[in-house]
């Protein structure tokens, strides 16, 4: 057991220590390609439909589309949202285990000049 997490260790150090290129192998990953963590795409989602289907990258939620707050397990069942976007929605610590904490993206400068 100590030697394969030592040789994961290895080959994620190698694909990090590995020169900037314009789509990777296993980090900087473009949207549909397969993925294990947000941190490996270049939309920094890794969205999965389902429990038990493929995890694949798909571009952050843009705004009033569905969206999850981050998790501890890296990937989505909703992605989040966009840069100056913020999740809005009813959220818990258990939700937040299943992942099922789902709200709405919006633009919080927006909501302020409507009130």
């Amino acid at each position: 057991m100590r030697r394969l997490l030592l040789i994961l260790l290895c080959g994620l150090a190698w694909a990090l220590a590995a020169p900037p290129q314009d789509k990777g192998l296993v980090i900087n990953l473009d949207n549909g390609e397969l993925c294990f963590i947000s941190m490996q795409c270049k939309s920094s989602c890794c969205h999965r439909s389902s429990g038990v289907s493929l995890s694949r990258c798909a571009p952050q939620a843009a705004e009033n589309q569905e969206c999850s707050k981050k998790t501890l397990y890296g990937t989505y069942y909703r992605c989040t949202c966009e840069s100056g976007l913020s999740c809005e929605g009813d959220f818990s610590i258990g939700g937040s285990i299943t992942n099922t904490n789902f709200g709405i993206c919006k633009d919080p400068r927006g909501e302020a000049s409507t009130a």
